[in-house]
C-alpha cells in the first residue's frame, strides 16, 4: 500500500477543510485583538502616554499573531488551489486594500515614536487606526460575498473568469457582514485592553466602546441570520456526490434556491456554532460591563469561534459558490489538491503546527503582564 492511501481522500479533504477553519479562527482570535486595539486607539487614548500604553499592549505579539494569516493564505494556496485562484483574482482590489492597510501597521509601530512632534505621532496613530479597521471590515465583507455567491465561472479547461467589479462587492448584506466583523473585533480588542492596560482611564473607555461594539455585533449577527433565512438563496448539490472524485467542479450538479439555513434541519447539531456566537459575545459584553478582565477576553474568543464556525458549517460542503454559474461552484469534494499533496501537507502540519503553538504559548507567558506609563518611560525598546 502506498503510504498516503492510509487516509482516505474524502477524509483528507474534510481534515483540510477543518484545518482551514482552525487557521482562520486562530487568526481572528490572535491578530483580531490587534486589529481591534488599532481601531480603538484614537478613541480610548487621548494623551501621548495613554496611546503608547495602548500600542504596547500589542507591540510584543502582533508580529507573531500575523503568522496565522500567512498560514491561512498558504493553506488555501496549497490545499485549495481553485479557491486561491478565484478569490485572489476576484477580490483583487479588496485584497490590495487589506494588504495596504496591514502594511501601515508595522510602519506605524516602528516610526510613530521616532519624533516628538504631535502631528507626526497623531498621523501615525490614525494610520494604525486604518491598519486595524480596514482589514477587520473587509474580511467581513468578503465573507458576506461568499455567502451571496461570487460572480465567476469556469471554462471547460477550468480557467476561472471573474465577471464582477469592486463595487459589486459592496452589497448591503456584505456590508452588514463587514460591520459585524468590525464590531466583533473592536469588542475583542477592548477585552484585550482591559487585561493588558495599566491605565484606568483607558480601560474605562475601552469597556464602554467594547460593550457598544458587542451589542452591535450581536444585533448585526442576528439580522444577518434573518437575512440569510428569508432574503438570500442558498446552494445545494444535486444527485449523487463523489466525495473521492477528481477535483473538477464541472462534474457536479449544483442548484440554487431555498435557504442556506436548511442546513440546520439536515444537520441540527451545527446549531451549536451560532449558539456559541451569541452566548460568547453576550457574556463578553456582560464581562466588560461588570469590569471582568480575563473572563471577558475568553468569552470574546468563544463568540468569535462560534460566529466563524457558523459560516463554514452552514455552507458545507461549499467553500466558494458561483452566483452566475452554480455549476462552477467550488466545494470540499471538488476543489482540493491531490490525495498525495494533502497527505504530505498533513504530515508537515502535524510536525510544525504543535511547535508553532508551543512557541506562541511560551511567548505569551514570557510577555504576560500589564503595560503602564511608568514601565514605558524606563523601557527603551518600547514603541
Amino acid at each position: 500500500m502506498i503510504l498516503h492511501e492510509l487516509i482516505d481522500f474524502e477524509l483528507l479533504r474534510v481534515i483540510w477543510w477543518l484545518l482551514l477553519g482552525v487557521l482562520l479562527i486562530g487568526f481572528a482570535l490572535t491578530d483580531g485583538f490587534d486589529l481591534g486595539v488599532g481601531t480603538l486607539l484614537p478613541f480610548v487614548a487621548r494623551t501621548d502616554g495613554e496611546r503608547r500604553v495602548v500600542i504596547n499592549t500589542v507591540g510584543p505579539v502582533w508580529e507573531g499573531n500575523q503568522v496565522w494569516f500567512i498560514l491561512g493564505g498558504g493553506a488555501i494556496f496549497a490545499a485549495w488551489p481553485p479557491l486561491y485562484a478565484v478569490s485572489f483574482s476576484g477580490f483583487y482590489m479588496a485584497m490590495f486594500l487589506i494588504l495596504a492597510a496591514l502594511i501601515l501597521r508595522p510602519v506605524g509601530f516602528k516610526y510613530r515614536s521616532k519624533r516628538e512632534s504631535f502631528a507626526w505621532r497623531n498621523g501615525w496613530d490614525w494610520a494604525l487606526f486604518v491598519g486595524g479597521a480596514v482589514p477587520a471590515l473587509l474580511f467581513g465583507v468578503a465573507v458576506g460575498n461568499v455567502l451571496l455567491g461570487v460572480p465567476f465561472r469556469l471554462t471547460d479547461n477550468l480557467f476561472s473568469l471573474y465577471e464582477g467589479s469592486f463595487f459589486q462587492l459592496l452589497h448591503p448584506f456584505a456590508l452588514l457582514a463587514g460591520a459585524v466583523s468590525l464590531a466583533m473585533l473592536i469588542a475583542h480588542g477592548a477585552a484585550w485592553l482591559t487585561v493588558k492596560a495599566d491605565a484606568p482611564v483607558v480601560v474605562d473607555r475601552a469597556r464602554r466602546f467594547g460593550v457598544t461594539a458587542g451589542l452591535v455585533a450581536m444585533g448585526g449577527y442576528a439580522l444577518a441570520g434573518l437575512w440569510l433565512a428569508f432574503g438570500i438563496d442558498g446552494f445545494a448539490l444535486v444527485g449523487p456526490i463523489d466525495t473521492d472524485g477528481p477535483s473538477n467542479p464541472l462534474l457536479s450538479e449544483v442548484s440554487r434556491g431555498g435557504s442556506w439555513l436548511a442546513a440546520y434541519s439536515e444537520r441540527p447539531w451545527i446549531a451549536i456554532a451560532p449558539i456559541m456566537g451569541f452566548v460568547g459575545i453576550g457574556l463578553a459584553v456582560r464581562g466588560l460591563a461588570r469590569g471582568g478582565e480575563v473572563s471577558a477576553l475568553l468569552w470574546s474568543k468563544l463568540g468569535i469561534t462560534g460566529v466563524i464556525s457558523s459560516v463554514g458549517l452552514t455552507m458545507f460542503p461549499f467553500i466558494l459558490p458561483s452566483s452566475i454559474d452554480p455549476r462552477s461552484s467550488l466545494t470540499v469534494w471538488d476543489a482540493s489538491s491531490s490525495h498525495l499533496t494533502l497527505f504530505v501537507m498533513l504530515v508537515s502540519t502535524a510536525i510544525f503546527m504543535p511547535l508553532i503553538m508551543i512557541y506562541t504559548a511560551w511567548v505569551y507567558k514570557v510577555l504576560w503582564g500589564k503595560v503602564g506609563e511608568d514601565e514605558l518611560s524606563s523601557n527603551k525598546n518600547a514603541y
